[in-house]
C-alpha cells in the first residue's frame, strides 16, 4: 500500500474503533468534562485524527473533480455563416454611390 493510503487506512481503523467504543460523533455538539487528563488528551488526539481524515477525504474528492474536469473536452466554436450585404453600385454622372439592402 502507498503511504497515504496506509495512513488513511490506519486513521479509518482508529475512527472505527473509537465509534465502536462509544466515542461521540463529530456531528453532535457536546461539552467534554474530563475526569482524567489522559481521557482529554485521547479525545483531542481523536478529534485531530478525525479532522485530518476529513481534510484528506476532501482533498481526494477535489482531485477527482479536477481529473473529471480535465477529461471533458471543450466544445468547438460553432461555425456561423457570415451574411454578406447585397450592395449595388450606381453611377450617376461623375459620382459612384453604393446602395446596400
Amino acid at each position: 500500500m502507498s503511504r497515504p493510503r496506509l495512513s488513511a487506512a490506519l486513521i479509518a481503523a482508529a475512527l472505527s474503533t473509537a465509534a465502536l467504543l462509544g466515542a461521540p460523533s463529530h456531528a453532535s455538539a457536546q461539552v467534554v468534562i474530563p475526569t482524567d487528563r489522559n481521557a482529554l488528551i485521547q479525545h483531542n488526539e481523536l478529534q485531530a485524527l478525525r479532522n485530518q481524515l476529513q481534510r484528506r477525504q476532501f482533498q481526494q474528492q477535489q482531485q477527482l473533480y479536477r481529473e473529471q474536469d480535465r477529461q471533458i473536452v471543450p466544445k468547438a466554436r460553432p461555425e456561423v455563416p457570415i451574411v454578406k450585404q447585397n450592395c449595388q453600385s450606381q453611377v450617376i454622372g461623375t459620382t459612384i454611390s453604393r446602395v446596400c439592402r
